[in-house]
């Protein structure tokens, strides 16, 4: 006998008899327990994932301190209006803020060439952003797709057959609901979290732009004029 086990009590559980039974059922037989609206459902789980590491890992890569700190010398440079040294700064460095920089200072520098060069990288930035959106609002509804077409098949079956009263009869039906809501809701949370994360790094990353485009252009805008005294005295009405 194991030292410190007393012979009436039971032996150590398994795993299998601790863990729910959703997770150790076989991937094929969970699918084909939701039905055909399960396979769209990966489809898009797939998808939402693969496009989740994309843009987590490009975010990381673009505002990482070593390039918020670039971005912040670009901005100083630019307002110094001391181009040629950002121009050479940006050159020598890599990341999207030196791209930015690189193509707002291509002669000739001006408002609307600002917002050309900011529209230009919005659309690297927001990449995939739609897709993720879709995810969202898709997975939900297929969701209830399965859960329509279980309750669809469970009546089917009570239908054909009025004398049926095992539950086990009808239990597909009711499974294919649960699962595919399950799974579409759990798709659509767990995508909508980071597509936030995205949203504020997004609009973190679209102010920064701006800044460098503001600091970019206020250069080139001509001053006041100041009329010199000799002007003045000639502007003078004579009497």
């Amino acid at each position: 006998m194991p030292r410190g086990r007393h012979p009436g009590y039971p032996s150590r559980m398994p795993a299998a008899a601790i863990l729910p039974a959703a997770l150790i059922t076989p991937f094929t037989e969970l699918m084909a327990r939701g039905g055909i609206a399960m396979w769209p459902l990966l489809l898009l789980s797939i998808v939402s994932l693969t496009l989740l590491f994309e843009r987590t890992w490009f975010f990381i890569r673009i505002n990482r301190p070593g390039q918020l700190r670039l971005a912040a010398r670009l901005g100083t440079l630019l307002r110094q209006d001391d181009r040629d040294q950002a121009r050479t700064a940006a050159r020598d460095a890599p990341g999207l803020y030196a791209a930015f920089v690189a193509d707002l200072l291509l002669p000739p520098v001006s408002e609307a060439s600002a917002l050309d060069v900011i529209e230009r990288h919005r659309r690297r930035i927001e990449r995939f952003l739609p897709t993720l959106s879709t995810i969202i609002t898709a997975a939900p509804m297929l969701g209830i797709l399965g859960t329509v077409l279980g309750i669809i098949a469970s009546f089917d079956l009570l239908g054909a057959r009025p004398d049926a009263t095992d539950p086990r009869q009808v239990s597909q039906g009711i499974a294919e609901a649960l699962l595919t809501t399950a799974a579409g809701l759990v798709i659509a949370v767990f995508t909508l979290f980071p597509y936030n994360a995205f949203r504020a790094q997004i609009d973190r990353t679209l102010a920064r732009l701006e800044a460098l485009a503001a600091a970019a252009t206020s250069a080139t805008k001509p001053g006041p004029v100041v009329p010199s005294q000799a002007d003045a005295r000639s502007e003078r009405p004579r009497a």
